[in-house]
């Protein structure tokens, strides 16, 4: 990354209120010292914890704090503000921000910037971790996505009351870090990705099958971050209930078979395959053709071994950059080091399952570990952690072959 990765670039900030504004300061300091040109705008709630002068000597320029400035509006200031901005950034953004945003509600200076500005969105969510929970600012946050809306974070761990959980705001310069890969060289630019992505179910007759919990989160957010990242990207996904990335070539499968044959078969033209996807390890040696009747006496299944994927990939002889996941629930870290030499796999990325962590989940920790290296990803949004494996991936795939290699 350059020394000023956002050079040139005119971000409007805008900061909602929430203890957290008190960061939105050296948010600004920091985005300045990447090469940004900013503006601030803050709620009427923001200005209860910080002050317009504070943000107008970091960033330079006047600060905005309502709809109803008649020196600014005059010459319409928010239409001339929303031209001017190349990329808008909320942090923090309020429960009650996203909310607004997800719902096109402007009652206020900064929504109705966001409403009248072709530039892109971010979002850096910060709330307490049961209104991060809630199913309603989920379900916003959701919306935002599917509108190609940025959201960055948010981070766990301590809050201002007396709790610890997802929903703190990332720190100044994981945003910043987040802009650069949205905005910076995109490094994943002229190669093909493919991801496979979501669990796999094995039939036992017409209404049964065999699975596993997985959600496809992980696997698409990989596949988006690898588009946003310049990547042409095949995506093959078991069966799950989520949108297609903007710019991303989607594959449906139903069982590990199918995923085998759909990866097998884009692998030739590919230059990372990041295998993401929950395959189930056995499958029913037979499928009823009729549904299975209780008789009263227990049901003995028998199974038989699925194909090892990832296996059968790093195993080639001309093959791409192999990285794979293991969700375990025990002595993660070695088991998932195993993985990777028994593979022959370039890289691992290994998380803790089970207790509301890893599946079903919008957050995430990852420990990445290749051949003599390792890097612990803290919990965070899982787009923003897919980010981070890819930028992992693309400087390993820069070194000489022995450095990463098995």
């Amino acid at each position: 990354m350059t020394s000023q990765p956002l050079a040139n670039l005119r971000i409007l900030l805008g900061v909602s209120g929430g203890i957290a504004a008190y960061k939105a300061a050296e948010l600004t300091r920091r985005l300045r010292d990447a090469g940004a040109d900013v503006q601030v705008v803050l709620t009427a709630n923001a200005t209860r914890f910080v002050g317009p002068l504070t943000f107008q000597a970091l960033s330079g320029h006047p600060v905005r704090a309502g709809l109803w400035d008649e020196a600014a509006e005059a010459a319409m200031g928010h239409i001339e503000l929303a031209r001017w901005a190349q990329r808008i950034l909320i942090a923090p953004a309020s429960a009650d921000v996203i909310a607004r945003l997800a719902h096109g509600i402007a009652d206020d200076l900064l929504t109705t910037l966001c409403l009248a500005s072709a530039a892109p969105l971010a979002v850096a969510p910060a709330m307490n971790l049961r209104m991060w929970a809630h199913a309603a600012t989920q379900a916003n946050v959701a919306m935002l996505r599917s509108r190609d809306v940025a959201v960055l974070g948010p981070a766990g761990g301590p809050m201002a009351e007396p709790e610890s959980g997802p929903g703190r705001l990332l720190e100044p310069h994981q945003i910043v870090a987040g802009l650069a890969a949205l905005h910076g060289p995109k490094p994943l630019t002229g190669l093909r990705v493919l991801v496979s992505a979501g669990p796999t179910c094995e039939d036992i007759d017409p209404v049964r099958f065999i699975g596993n919990r997985s959600s496809g989160r992980m696997g698409f957010a990989i596949a988006r971050a690898a588009a946003e990242q310049g990547a042409a990207v095949h995506l093959v996904a078991g069966p799950v209930h989520l949108p297609t990335p903007a710019g991303v070539v989607r594959e449906d499968v139903r069982n590990a078979r199918q995923m085998r044959d759909a990866v097998m078969q884009q692998i030739p033209q590919c230059d990372i395959f990041v295998a993401a996807a929950a395959v189930g390890d056995y499958r029913p040696a037979e499928v009823a053709a009729h549904k299975l009747k209780k008789t009263g006496k227990a049901l003995v299944l028998e199974l038989t071994e699925n194909p090892d994927i990832v296996a059968e990939v790093a195993a080639r002889k001309k093959k791409p950059f192999v990285a794979g996941f293991a969700a375990e629930t025990e002595r993660v870290e070695a088991r998932a080091r195993s993985k990777l030499e028994r593979k022959g796999l370039d890289l691992i990325a290994a998380n803790r399952v089970g207790n509301g962590t890893g599946f079903d989940a919008e957050d995430n920790e990852l420990t990445l570990l290749w051949s003599g290296g390792k890097e612990q990803l803290q919990r965070a949004d899982k787009l923003a952690l897919a980010h981070r494996l890819l930028e992992r991936i693309a400087a390993l795939r820069a070194k000489p072959a022995k450095a990463h290699r098995q």
